[in-house]
């Protein structure tokens, strides 16, 4: 008995120093910021902010518009679609809904920082992550940067891609709405 009782406290300090060293070797900070100019006119200034893992499913989101957030995406569903489906907003309370979401900023620079953790606040695992932001330019137009990161790589500034898709408007004097887009990976 006294023996079982020693492996176990063993057992535990593994486990304890384990959970330690996993903590230690990445507690994430991660950064996106950019310069977001409102634009004028309706359907327009809606954006996202989010962590994907590798496979392409949320992981968490870190900003949303709240026009967006707060039912606006059933009166014009064009407002950004994917972060949408992707968060599963249709079924997310109301609490969820107000921890992600803000009043749409003024024209500025914004900064957005993830932590490292996942939606229920647990420190996910090093590895290969996306951090997406996608925007509403007007209507059906749409903005998405990506930028690779790798948690548990140390510092790093990884190369931001920008996709724009286009209905049957004119996306170019609405492209300013999002620019300068930066990723940081500070630890």
């Amino acid at each position: 008995m006294k023996k079982l009782f020693l492996m176990l406290i063993l057992a535990v300090l593994v486990l304890s120093c384990a959970n330690a060293q996993q903590t230690a070797s990445h507690p994430a900070a991660v950064e996106i910021s950019f310069t977001f100019t409102r634009q004028l006119g309706s359907a327009s200034n809606q954006y996202a902010v989010w962590i994907e893992n590798a496979q392409g499913q949320l992981v968490k989101t870190l900003y949303a518009t709240r026009w967006t957030a707060n039912g606006g995406y059933r009166t014009r569903p064009t407002s950004i679609p994917l972060w949408v489906r992707l968060s599963n907003l249709a079924n997310m309370t109301r609490s969820q809904i107000d921890a992600v979401s803000s009043a749409t900023p003024r024209t500025s620079s914004v900064t957005y920082t993830w932590d490292g953790t996942n939606t229920q606040g647990a420190l996910v695992t090093s590895g290969d992550y996306v951090i997406v932001l996608e925007g509403t330019l007007r209507w059906e137009n749409q903005v998405y940067y990506r930028a690779p990161i790798r948690l548990g790589q140390g510092a790093a500034s990884p190369q931001v891609s920008v996709e724009y898709t286009t209905g049957d408007r004119d996306t170019t004097a609405e492209r300013s709405m999002i620019s300068d887009v930066r990723v940081r990976v500070l630890r």
